[in-house]
């Protein structure tokens, strides 16, 4: 139930062109509905602006089928994360428009009609092994309804490959920032722009970047302003949180 399908419905009950035990019936799913192994959350968009975004890894391919059926059928879109091959062929058999991200592991379902894409939203990676966390918060962010620029492969090691993109990222209202090894990205861009930065720090690395631990504690004690940090490869995370910022800089929220 997305706010502009709940004020049509009020606007029908309110010219009497729907009954009050109809509009009932069609709310009784609010705000969620009890699948016994999930309890999906209806209520969601109308309270955060989004619909309910399932995690896939750890659940079985049969329950994220049966999740994102009860989903669809109340008009929500489907967006699926950490999702493998055989998630995305088990919501294909209740979703035969179902799209699946291989590299950033994203099922997206999306039957609205085409919308603007409002702000603007940069992602930025340091190396080729950040695509898929870049991928992932930049094809999030574009299902969230932001205009959505990718600057890839701008790490430290060749600073002039990111200040080749300076006009870029001064356009943007947030920047995401996505850099395994030492993580120094993010700071670097912060020292570049107005806009908040949303660093995100990847498992890419040799050991001592323990598994991305070296990176996020760069991103957190960055001498740059402005910089706020997410998980370890959460790059849905980084785009929730760049979308909210955009759109209120937009003036969407």
């Amino acid at each position: 139930m997305d706010p502009d399908t709940l004020r049509e419905l009020l606007d029908a009950v309110a010219a009497g062109d729907t009954s009050a035990e109809e509009a009932l019936s069609r709310l009784g799913t609010l705000p969620f509905a009890d699948l016994g192994h999930a309890k999906v959350d209806h209520h969601r968009e109308l309270r955060c602006g989004f619909p309910e975004v399932v995690f896939c890894e750890g659940k079985s391919p049969s329950q994220v089928r049966s999740i994102a059926r009860e989903l669809l059928e109340h008009g929500a879109v489907f967006l699926g994360t950490r999702a493998s091959a055989s998630h995305f062929q088990s919501v294909g058999q209740v979703a035969l428009d179902a799209r699946y991200f291989e590299e950033a592991r994203l099922i997206v379902v999306d039957r609205r009609d085409p919308r603007p894409q409002h702000g603007h939203i940069v992602v930025a990676s340091g190396g080729t092994a950040d695509h898929p966390v870049a991928e992932e918060a930049a094809i999030s962010a574009e299902v969230m309804g932001n205009r959505v620029t990718r600057v890839y492969d701008v790490g430290v090691a060749g600073i002039h490959r990111l200040l080749a993109h300076q006009d870029v990222l001064r356009d943007a209202n947030v920047i995401i920032a996505v850099a395994g090894m030492e993580g120094a990205l993010p700071s670097l861009v912060a020292g570049l722009v107005t806009c908040p930065v949303v660093a995100v720090p990847t498992s890419v690395g040799y050991g001592a970047s323990f598994g991305g631990v070296a990176a996020l504690l760069t991103m957190l004690n960055s001498c740059a302003s402005g910089v706020g940090v997410v998980n370890i490869d959460n790059g849905f995370g980084a785009a929730a949180l760049a979308s909210r910022i955009n759109h209120a800089a937009a003036g969407e929220a």
